[in-house]
């Protein structure tokens, strides 16, 4: 999946929110992850930049938990980035994960043009 966004800072993320793109080319929001370990925070530190203006999520709100109306404090993040997870199956009518992802590693390899479309392919595949 594409990490679009953190919580925390750009220097210390605590927890990322992913998303794929649509059938559209449009970034969706479709989950975010469980809080990072610190080795993983120091490793997508290391590769996180600032959003330029016009990221695709600017004005966005993410809720805290499914079903929650706590929002997120989020950073907007270049979404180029690609993270590897674990997650559970349930999925809300939208697509969107209702229960936090695991991070399991950044994808140096792949891009975010490489992630399958939102609706497409096995979710975790490549992120």
């Amino acid at each position: 999946m594409i990490v679009g966004a953190i919580t925390g800072t750009l220097t210390h993320p605590h927890l990322l929110v992913l998303g794929r793109h649509d059938q559209d080319g449009r970034l969706r929001a479709v989950g975010r992850t469980v809080p990072l370990r610190p080795e993983a925070a120091r490793q997508v530190a290391e590769h996180l930049t600032a959003a330029a203006p016009g990221h695709p999520w600017t004005g966005a709100k993410f809720s805290a938990a499914w079903g929650s109306r706590d929002v997120l404090d989020t950073t907007l993040v270049r979404p180029a980035l690609v993270a590897e997870v674990s997650a559970d199956r349930a999925i809300d009518h939208g697509g969107v994960y209702r229960h936090p992802l695991r991070f399991q590693r950044l994808r140096l390899d792949v891009t975010a043009v490489d992630v399958p479309r939102f609706g497409e392919g096995p979710s975790t595949a490549a992120g």
